[in-house]
């Protein structure tokens, strides 16, 4: 298993806005192989922002590089660069972080990958 989260930092007071965007746009991963589940995390205020994560679980690393370079993440992300209206949501780029799963517990059972 595989990973990927993006960390947002987003303006106070565009939160409701951004929220908007996640849950109106077209992501095109359920038509991805490897693709798991998908959550959109709201974590703790700062003085000036609202941290945010996007996390998106895959069956391996290599299906999350595919969707990497597929039409779909070209279409998927076609409004999220910096040049685009939603960049105005935060105080600076995402920050990409990925993680290959070693352990996983679920029900109090461990495995290891």
């Amino acid at each position: 298993m595989f990973i990927a989260m993006n960390r947002f930092k987003v303006k106070k007071g565009m939160e409701e806005t951004f929220e908007q965007v996640w849950s109106s746009r077209e992501s095109y991963l359920d038509r991805m192989t490897g693709f798991v589940e998908f959550q959109l995390l709201k974590g703790p205020e700062a003085d000036d922002h609202t941290l945010y994560a996007s996390h998106t679980v895959w069956r391996s690393q290599d299906n999350f590089e595919a969707w990497t370079r597929s039409p779909e993440f070209r279409d998927a992300h076609a409004r999220a660069g910096n040049k685009t209206p939603t960049a105005s949501l935060y105080l600076e780029h995402p920050k990409f972080e990925g993680f290959e799963v070693r352990l996983t517990e679920t029900n109090g059972k461990a495995t290891a990958a």
